[in-house]
């Protein structure tokens, strides 16, 4: 049934395709070829692709269909041997990934297929795609919009999330308004005012799931349970002059979750009483957000606000701690660091629980010299600290050839929350970037970066000098230094183990029109890779990677 419905949208295309002028077809392939090798020095072993596989890739290829008012859309996706789903493991599955059609008559508008989607900032929905973490919860379902004028718009849907190249069984549907309203054209004031709903329903096997685990339970912690959980949220984004304010409440009814620090009561072979860390729990929950920013003349100000109590809004308590399966997205509050070093500790969203503020101010002295400093401040509601870090910064630029950034990330993180190790991680990691052009066509961009710390494995040292050659080319070499523990001997193994080894890269990307191949070899160790407060382990690799981006 999969491949006759596959067929017939092919044969859908191809048929408007034929003799149609108004038509139009775009599409883009992304892939991504990887060779492992071996290497117990660093850790670069353990897994089917280092102890047999010896390759790993995925592939994207997107197609785009616009005619006659309708838009359509086709994804095939492909993994082999890829450690994407699962660091320590290897995935091989191929399929349509994603399809879709839309279409507009007058004021409304109809979806269905794969469809990505979310109602305000993403805090009670979002169905969105990050491929470098391997998420892709599409609403697979339906979608209608009606837009009463140019001001006002309503939407409703209804589906299941994906799942890879299947669909969780928990049921998702939601609806959502939202507006704008500008009281006179010649002053800059305007707001945008917006509130919507979710409600989920657990499938049986999630009920059943439920029931097996509380079955065991004692009396003592008994939770209670239920089929639907509803989700309502209302949010505004008010321009006034310089001034730009969005504030976003949201609340969820009672939702079961798993917490890993919630006591649970057990007997032991004695029959007395002990207690042990996690266990599923039935709580409501809320999240508010805010974001205030001010910019004149030279100077902007940027002050992020977030407090979260037990909002984990997932398909199942299965899904409780990975990256799969989320119904929704909270806004993170840390720097998005983008260097090597500066980014190695990232701290992941705490749905159960988190108190966070950012305070970002960028002030451009002239046409040379800016500065700014970003400072964030991320703890549990009992006022433990999680995240803090404070980055100063300036740019400087001698002419329209030289261009200097320096940087100071001083930096407190509980690698203990976090990532399982340690306690807390100490860190303060300066860093600088140098970019010269030689010529309009020819450019030297040389990193720099060193972060000392005394936790986790140590200090490390990174360098990174990149050669542009436009349009075409870019060549790069780059290494990350374990520096050596002055006395390794007072030091536990796992914290001396990489002293004094090499992380080298060297690669090269070659760019025409819209196709960029690259190839590189790498050598990197083991660490977390987030993107917007979405984190995942990725292990050491060491190997060969290859790329391709092309659009058409």
């Amino acid at each position: 049934m999969k491949h006759l419905f596959t067929f017939l949208i092919f044969l859908g295309i191809s048929s408007l395709l034929s003799g149609q002028n108004a038509a139009r077809i775009t599409g883009n392939l992304q892939s991504n070829g990887n060779f492992f090798i071996t290497d117990t020095k660093i850790g670069a072993t353990g897994t089917p692709q280092y102890d047999y596989q010896k390759f790993g890739a995925e592939s994207w290829l997107n197609l785009n269909y616009s005619n006659w008012g309708f838009d359509m859309g086709l994804r095939f996706d492909m993994f082999n041997n890829s450690n994407l789903l699962n660091p320590n493991g290897s995935y091989t599955d191929e399929g349509i990934g994603r399809w879709f059609v839309r279409k507009k008559i007058d004021k409304f508008e109809v979806s269905g297929g794969y469809l990505y989607d979310q109602i305000g900032s993403g805090i009670i929905f979002r169905a969105y795609e990050e491929r470098n973490l391997m998420i892709d919860n599409a609403l697979y379902g339906v979608r209608a919009a009606y837009q009463f004028n140019d001001n006002w718009r309503l939407k409703a849907f209804t589906g299941r999330i994906k799942q890879q190249f299947s669909r969780y069984g928990t049921v998702v549907r939601g609806a959502s308004i939202d507006g704008f309203w500008h009281p006179d054209s010649t002053k800059n004031f305007s707001i945008a005012p917006g509130a919507g709903v979710v409600g989920r329903t657990f499938d049986n096997p999630t009920v059943k799931y439920i029931a097996d685990n509380v079955g065991l339970y004692l009396p003592q912690d008994l939770i209670g349970a239920q089929y639907n959980t509803y989700a309502a949220t209302a949010y505004n984004t008010l321009n006034a002059g310089p001034f730009s304010w969005y504030i976003e409440g949201a609340y969820k009814t009672k939702d079961v979750m798993y917490d890993v620090n919630e006591q649970r009561t057990i007997l032991n072979e004695k029959g007395e009483e002990e207690y042990i860390k996690g266990k599923l729990v039935n709580r409501d929950g809320y999240t508010v957000y805010t974001s205030l920013a001010w910019a004149k003349k030279g100077l902007g100000i940027t002050l992020e606000g977030k407090r979260t109590k037990d909002f984990s809004f997932r398909v199942s308590p299965e899904q409780q701690l990975g990256i799969q399966g989320a119904i929704n997205f909270l806004p993170p509050m840390a720097k998005q660091n983008t260097y090597r070093l500066t980014a190695r500790f990232t701290p992941a969203t705490q749905e159960l629980g988190e108190q966070a503020v950012q305070l970002d101010v960028k002030y451009k002295l002239n046409k040379k010299l800016a500065f700014g400093v970003n400072f964030s401040d991320i703890q549990f509601l009992d006022g433990t600290e999680l995240y803090r870090e404070i980055t100063p910064e300036f740019t400087w630029k001698r002419n329209r050839k030289l261009q200097v950034i320096g940087g100071l990330q001083v930096l407190h993180y509980n690698i203990l929350v976090y990532q399982g190790k340690d306690s807390y991680v100490d860190a303060v990691t300066p860093y600088t970037e140098v970019l010269y052009k030689l010529t309009p066509r020819r450019s030297v961009r040389i990193e720099a970066q060193y972060l000392a710390t005394e936790e986790e494995f140590g200090s490390w040292a990174n360098a990174l000098v990149e050669v542009g050659l436009a349009p075409h080319w870019l060549i790069y070499a780059s290494d990350m230094y374990k520096v050596k523990h002055a006395d390794p001997e007072k030091y536990p193994v796992d914290k001396v183990k990489f002293d004094g080894l090499h992380y080298p890269s060297l690669g090269v990307a070659y760019s025409r029109g819209a196709n960029r191949y690259a190839i590189a070899y790498v050598k990197q160790v083991e660490g977390i890779n987030c993107s917007g407060g979405i984190c995942r382990y990725e292990p050491t690799f060491h190997g060969v990677r290859l790329n391709l981006n092309s659009s058409f």
